[in-house]
């Protein structure tokens, strides 16, 4: 593991953040976007063992996701809710997806997948590379794709 990757710039916010020390936990994250050019918000929960591929570039993370045990997450990756804007049409569809994905533990994220909306994914989960998914995965299945069947 590389003492240079986001997910132990993650670890150190994460730290900060719930030790009260919010102003260098939002450096640190600040220092992650900067560097890797990701967004890994200190208010996400990523289990132990979870580790980035290479070292974590272009990753997007919800500040409400969750993410389990010994996880690989790798490049251009999203994992997130709905978008918000302006238009009051859309924040009131909006509202209704803003909750976001869980992932079990296991669960590897090929490069440039897309985890979007209030879903589970299960443990021992392979999702491959540009992938999107938009509903629940069962435990022990592999995702490739945009069709959502299992």
């Amino acid at each position: 593991m590389s003492r240079m990757s986001a997910v132990n710039k993650y670890r150190a916010e994460r730290w900060c953040y719930l030790h009260h020390l919010e102003p260098v936990a939002w450096l640190i994250r600040s220092w992650i976007y900067l560097i890797h050019n990701s967004f890994v918000p200190y208010k996400c929960e990523i289990g132990e063992g979870t580790e980035f591929g290479y070292k974590g570039i272009g990753l997007v993370i919800h500040s409400n996701a969750k993410i389990g045990k010994d996880c690989m997450i790798g490049t251009n990756v999203t994992i997130g809710g709905g978008a918000g804007g302006n238009n009051a049409a859309i924040a009131a569809f909006d509202a209704v997806r803003r909750t976001v994905p869980v992932i079990g533990n296991r669960v590897q994220v090929s490069t440039g997948a897309k985890v979007l909306g209030n879903i589970v994914v299960g443990d021992d989960v392979i999702i491959g590379a540009n992938a999107v998914v938009i509903n629940d995965v069962p435990a022990g299945a592999v995702v490739g794709g945009c069709r959502q069947e299992y």
